[in-house]
């Protein structure tokens, strides 16, 4: 019997240790732009190259990861990549977010609603909005979990990275700003910033439909373009053979950084391609991202 009580009590406790807070960014079903009867058919792929997908997201959340250890005070909204069509969500969400709780850092792993015109109504307005308001919930509720609400960043990567830095040029456009949603710094990894010449026309083209590419709006999402002095302090990676988002994006988004006096680092690697995470063992220099972005955090006054 003492044996028995012994393991339900292990299995309670590992239970509780691994078990995750989710939080729906959009209370009582009134999600915006929803289109009523559309359809809900989300999708978790099993992994079969070492890749988790979620597809055909039509109801946002955020899964909260919280140290194991003693906490920073610092917050990361994390976004995966998937350009648009799928989320990344193991090696661009939760392993991220195991990596950041072991820097102290609470993590929020963004499941935001990918672009379907049979969906949503305006769906190139739809994935920042989740952003914004996961960025605003957790600011809002930065004492709930011990966080200080001016040390809360966001972390994308690949199409997760062109959301995130969205989010760091636009949270004050449109009918919508907010700077509850402002995040006080940035981390790209391999970002697609530009939907112009260099950019990755997968993501480009589920984000805003194929027949919705006017050059204001190309403009209006390409991130070198929306950068101010009120862009947050920012913290980019990228390899030189990316043959999916060209290299370039980060270069503009650096040098935009730099001419409007944001603070900024780039780290460029030779080897690596595209949508590594941590996964970067076999690339030489490039396992020495997570350490940068480490000293970078620290430098910030983040850790």
């Amino acid at each position: 019997m003492r044996t028995l009580l012994l393991t339900c009590l292990l299995t309670t406790v590992l239970t509780t240790l691994h078990a995750q807070e989710v939080i729906n960014l959009w209370p009582n079903g009134q999600i915006p732009n929803a289109i009523a009867g559309g359809p809900n058919e989300e999708k978790a792929e099993p992994s079969t190259d070492g890749i988790a997908r979620i597809s055909n997201v039509s109801i946002p959340t955020l899964t909260v990861y919280k140290p194991a250890g003693k906490a920073t005070g610092s917050a990361v909204m994390v976004c995966p990549g998937g350009g648009y069509s799928i989320l990344a969500s193991g090696h661009e969400g939760e392993d991220i977010a195991h990596w950041l709780n072991g820097l102290g850092i609470t993590a929020f792993v963004l499941k935001y609603r990918l672009p379907s015109e049979k969906r949503m109504t305006n769906q190139q307005e739809v994935p920042l909005m989740d952003a914004m308001q996961g960025m605003t919930l957790i600011r809002q509720r930065a004492t709930q979990y011990g966080i200080d609400p001016t040390k809360i960043g966001v972390m994308g990567f690949s199409a997760g990275g062109h959301l995130a830095s969205t989010l760091a040029t636009h949270y004050n456009k449109g009918p919508k700003a907010s700077e509850q949603a402002k995040p006080n710094f940035t981390i790209l990894l391999y970002p697609v910033i530009t939907f112009g010449e260099n950019t990755h026309s997968g993501s480009k083209n589920n984000l805003l439909g194929k027949l919705n590419t006017s050059p204001e709006m190309v403009a209006y999402y390409s991130n070198e373009l929306q950068v101010t002095n009120q862009t947050p302090p920012t913290f980019l990676v990228h390899s030189e053979d990316d043959k999916a988002v060209p290299v370039q994006n980060s270069i503009d988004f650096y040098l935009a950084c730099l001419k409007n006096d944001v603070p900024a680092e780039m780290h460029l690697y030779p080897k690596g391609g595209h949508g590594y995470g941590l996964r970067t063992a076999k690339y030489g220099s490039l396992a020495t991202w997570p350490d940068a972005c480490k000293a970078w955090l620290n430098a910030l006054g983040m850790l």
